[in-house]
């Protein structure tokens, strides 16, 4: 899926860093175009025509509400995100009755601004039907999500906050992860946490309740439960075990 992206906002800090942020963390947008004021968003919006917007209020020339009207009157008006500093309830009426689909107030993280413009691309396109390959047959979106997982594997996480962190649908994350990976999501998420609670069992200065908590699980027996099923032995055993082979 490749979109056309317009940030428009008069603070450069926000402005490239927004960008700047949206290209690390996704390949999904095909171009970003940047305008520092309101007459060089409409601009852009009559020349490129861009699918989404993430648009400020206040800006020089023209502040939001008015590039909003102009692009909706000329009939091209792109799906709109409101990023502001000002927390004041006639700009969310306005942008909302010109058909924004979000409001969000400054300073607003760039994860979360990124958050909102995926599920905007979800509903707005579909996604494709085959994956892109990488060399070897991986796919990237899947290795994309491996290296969340394994960064973030002490999280609370779960596959939907995975699934938008790569711009996609979290029922195409877990068909991905079945095709590609030859097995559900969590339990390649588990799989990565008892590896990791291997490492700490190895050490032998944790308690296995501080290792269940230290790589991601709340609970205990069920941290045994999964190690047991994943290893074929519990973790007292693999201990045990590892400290006999030492």
């Amino acid at each position: 899926m490749c979109v056309k992206l317009l940030i428009a906002d008069d603070e450069d800090m926000i402005r490239n860093g927004i960008a700047k942020y949206i290209k690390l963390h996704t390949d999904r947008y095909e171009t970003i175009y940047l305008a520092k004021n309101g007459q060089e968003a409409l601009d852009i919006i009559y020349r490129h025509k861009p699918d989404i917007m993430l648009l400020d209020v206040q800006m020089p020339h023209k502040d939001g509400i008015e590039v909003m009207q102009e692009a909706y009157r000329a009939g091209v008006l792109p799906c709109t995100i409101i990023l502001s500093g000002y927390d004041e309830f006639r700009y969310a009426q306005q942008a909302i009755r010109l058909g924004a689909r979000d409001y969000l107030l400054k300073p607003s993280r760039s994860s979360d601004i990124l958050k909102k413009l995926n599920a905007i691309a979800d509903e707005k396109f579909k996604e494709p039907e085959e994956p892109v390959l990488l060399p070897e047959g991986r796919n990237r979106i899947v290795e994309r999500a491996k290296d969340y997982l394994e960064e973030h594997y002490y999280e609370d996480l779960s596959l939907t906050e995975v699934a938008e962190y790569v711009g996609i649908t979290a029922s195409y994350l877990s068909n991905l992860f079945s095709k590609q990976v030859g097995m559900k999501f969590v339990d390649y998420l588990n799989e990565v946490r008892i590896d990791h609670a291997c490492t700490y069992l190895r050490q032998n200065y944790l308690k296995n309740y501080e290792i269940a908590y230290k790589v991601g699980f709340r609970d205990e027996k069920y941290f045994s439960k999964v190690f047991r099923r994943v290893m074929d032995m519990t973790p007292s055993e693999y201990k045990a075990g590892k400290n006999v082979a030492g």
